[in-house]
């Protein structure tokens, strides 16, 4: 199947995205594509297919990679619900995608009450502008690099002694940042959300460091797995405030012999061979 089949190729947008941005494709495809795949964790993405309908690109080496597509799907379901719960806790709390490439979370977990921001480098947030609705009351854009410390005041979230709790999510994200700029991100959290708030982000283990070449839909961006967890005291490690909550498996529901793979890695090395982490402050 072609979505872009509707539109003239002389209308389509030619992007030029480079090597991490690029990454932004696999879940984009995975959303517009994957709910036929794997009914059973359909997203539902209103705004993937049309977006990839209005883009000159082939996301077929994606499509073929089906434990990716299994993947972008199952993780999608986890970071819902846990937002989902936090909001049910403060429904009037921040929520924060950083490093949102095209996906659009707010069309799930808008409750009426509560504010959203999505924020990604300038390249990225262009091609948003382009291919997305404009964000509406309760919902911001804004740009922000991790990679440069500082971001929590520059994108203007409530000061750590404010009432309101902040939401942070990061979806394929940390993995392509250096382990030092990870440390930074995490001790920056840890230093500036106010007191209720809390972090979610997908990890890899260590041994895929250096490994996005073996990837088979990573492999097709020349992006790079520069951080991986190599104990859970990782995550909370850069400052006293972080707690770790809980991590959720994401893969195990692919197949059997995944799920044994997860498993069998987990209890050997102490880490998920990839998951979900959600931290916490302690107050």
């Amino acid at each position: 199947m072609d979505l872009r089949a509707s539109i003239p190729s002389r209308e389509r947008l030619i992007i030029t995205l480079d090597d991490v941005p690029s990454t932004l494709l696999i879940p984009l495809a995975a959303r517009a594509f994957g709910d036929a795949i794997f009914p059973t964790f359909a997203a539902g993405d209103a705004y993937a297919a049309p977006a990839l309908r209005k883009m000159d690109v082939d996301v077929s080496p994606f499509l073929r990679d089906k434990a990716s597509v299994f993947g972008v799907l199952s993780r999608t379901q986890v970071f819902r619900q846990l937002t989902s719960d936090f909001f049910q806790r403060y429904p009037h709390a921040i929520g924060a995608n950083l490093g949102c490439g095209l996906t659009h979370y707010f069309q799930w977990l808008d409750n009426h009450t509560n504010h959203w921001l999505d924020a990604d480098i300038a390249q990225v947030m262009q091609l948003r502008k382009r291919l997305l609705p404009a964000p509406r009351k309760r919902h911001l854009n804004a740009l922000v690099d991790l990679s440069l410390p500082g971001w929590w005041q520059r994108l203007g979230l409530p000061e750590r002694s404010s009432e309101v709790p902040v939401l942070v999510m990061c979806e394929g994200v940390l993995m392509y940042l250096e382990a030092y700029e990870v440390e930074h991100v995490l001790q920056e959290f840890g230093h500036s959300a106010p007191a209720g708030s809390e972090m979610l982000f997908d990890t890899l283990s260590w041994l895929a460091i250096g490994c996005a070449a073996m990837h088979p839909s990573v492999c097709h961006t020349h992006a790079e797995f520069k951080w991986g967890s190599k104990n859970l005291r990782d995550f909370t490690a850069p400052h006293p405030r972080l707690v770790l909550r809980s991590e959720h498996s994401v893969m195990d529901g692919y197949d059997v012999s995944m799920a044994l793979a997860c498993t069998c890695f987990r209890a050997l090395w102490g880490v998920p061979l990839y998951g979900i982490v959600r931290l916490s402050l302690h107050d």
